[in-house]
């Protein structure tokens, strides 16, 4: 995305990857907070940080140099998860080898992530954080003041801690990230979705996907021990949720 074209719905797999800049980072906050289309596919490619993670602990050779792809590359393969999610294939095929350099800064590596058919249903657009949050420890709360529920799952890993969020009874238009606190009050954002106008984990949602909770995930820098708390905020600092761990 240049600073002159408007922002388009393929920006949500280079925003996913952390590879715009702050300028397009804003101005794509912007659009994902009224853009159903685009909150539900951030919410299906927020997996893919992590999994670049462990696909540098796995590499033979974490010192090699590898060249840097370059920009036409990176559209080709943000473009190759549109087209295969437009057609609504039985398998899909997530190729990031170029992200594994940019993201993980290891040797070049590539993942085929696959599932079953590509239905827009919140079903299908959570089950990676959905069977992620399964698999963990699990801490949460129903705020008193916001009612928004929410809870965390958690995994241990080499790199800090793998994080899973199952959030209901939250109304939007709202952009929120989830945030871990460290005993030492230090601060590390886990994941940043958006919450479409109809909401999640309502009982009087409009739709099916507003009646479901959402499930996302991301993962943080820090030991499992040494994290006091997560909060769930909007991003302009509201607190919506607060779960001690």
């Amino acid at each position: 995305m240049r600073p002159t074209e408007p922002v388009e719905h393929t920006d949500v797999g280079a925003y996913a990857l952390g590879v715009l800049d702050a300028a397009e980072a804003a101005r794509f906050e912007e659009h994902l907070a009224g853009c159903d289309r685009c909150a539900a596919e951030l919410d299906d490619l927020m997996g893919l940080p992590p999994l670049l993670a462990d696909a540098r602990e796995a590499a033979p050779d974490p010192e090699a140099v590898t060249p840097v792809p370059g920009p036409g590359l990176l559209d080709g393969l943000l473009a190759e998860v549109g087209a295969v999610r437009r057609t609504r294939r039985r398998r899909r095929l997530y190729l990031v080898a170029a992200a594994a350099v940019l993201v993980a800064g290891g040797p070049l590596t590539t993942y085929a992530l696959t599932a079953g058919d590509t239905d827009e249903t919140p079903e299908h657009l959570a089950s990676y954080a959905r069977t992620m949050y399964e698999h963990g420890e699990k801490a949460g709360t129903v705020d008193p003041v916001t009612k928004v529920a929410a809870s965390v799952s958690m995994e241990r890993k080499p790199w800090g801690t793998h994080v899973a969020l199952k959030l209901g009874n939250v109304k939007g238009p709202l952009t929120c990230d989830l945030v871990a606190i460290g005993k030492n009050g230090a601060e590390q954002t886990v994941t940043t979705w958006a919450v479409p106008a109809g909401g999640y984990g309502l009982k009087d949602g409009a739709t099916k996907w507003n009646k479901e909770p959402l499930y996302t995930h991301g993962g943080a820098a820090m030991n499992r021990s040494t994290i006091d708390r997560f909060e769930v905020r909007t991003l302009d600092g509201r607190r919506l949720a607060e779960i001690k761990v």
